[in-house]
């Protein structure tokens, strides 16, 4: 399983990861905002299995 999410792609996942999930234990969305778990967790690990799938890497360095 190698890396295929760089710098900013990765930042850009916690944010969005976070954000939902805290939108909905606030109760401003529904459950669907614990989908924030993907993006989250694809941040965490550096791996994407959809940009696997389609040829896509955003590291500088593959």
């Amino acid at each position: 399983m190698n890396a295929n999410i760089g710098t900013l792609d990765r930042s850009l996942r916690i944010a969005v990861g976070l954000i939902l999930i805290a939108l909905s234990l606030f109760g401003v969305i529904g459950w669907w905002g614990w989908l924030g778990l993907l993006p989250l967790a694809t941040g965490f690990f550096r791996f994407c299995p959809a940009y696997r799938l389609l040829g896509i890497s955003s590291c500088k360095w593959s």
